[in-house]
């Protein structure tokens, strides 16, 4: 199968480093409310700072945060055995599209970490189209626009739920998980 692998919130523990830094930055430099817009997917949005206060929040913290986040416990052995069993994983995610520089820490970490996947599409605002083109047989992502977006389209998904993210209802295109051990689980009993 060809399995199509967002990084951030799937790969990466990327959204605990979002979490803490964000309110380290709302106490310090905005209103200090904290969170009041829950139904926002994007981090920054979630709080009532300005366009500009946004922009600083990512200048000031998406590389730190990315360089601190860890591989999500049981993806490095998971995806290794997903290897093994003969499929072919393709990271589709939007990472980039702030700077190139995101896409050198994490393909750093990978490399490092000896994760190695057969295909890479970065700074993908559009995954459908991408896994229309590739033929993705399921499509891992924790973003629910995303997921409920490819499960429309009939592009099997398993929804990766992580701290952050709101149930999604499941259907004959997407599965909800919260970590990698159900991953497995999910694609070996296909």
């Amino acid at each position: 199968m060809k399995i199509g692998i967002d990084i951030d919130g799937v790969v990466l523990d990327y959204e605990k480093g979002m979490l803490a830094n964000a309110e380290i930055f709302d106490i310090e430099k905005c209103s200090g409310k904290g969170k009041i817009f829950s139904e926002k997917y994007g981090i920054q949005y979630k709080y009532d700072w300005t366009e500009e206060q946004r922009k600083q929040f990512i200048f000031e913290n998406l590389g730190n945060i990315s360089r601190e986040s860890s591989i999500m416990a049981g993806a490095k052995y998971v995806l290794s055995k997903l290897k093994q069993m003969g499929h072919e994983l393709i990271i589709i995610s939007a990472r980039g599209t702030e700077s190139d520089e995101m896409i050198t820490i994490v393909t750093d970490k990978l490399e490092k970490e000896n994760i190695n996947f057969d295909k890479y599409y970065w700074k993908q605002t559009d995954k459908l189209e991408i896994c229309k083109a590739e033929n993705i047989d399921i499509m891992i992502d924790d973003n629910t626009t995303t997921c409920k977006n490819l499960s429309d389209n009939k592009i099997e998904t398993i929804y990766f739920r992580g701290i952050r993210g709101t149930n999604l209802e499941e259907g004959k295109y997407l599965k909800e998980v919260s970590n990698w051990g159900e991953i497995y689980r999910y694609i070996k009993e296909l």
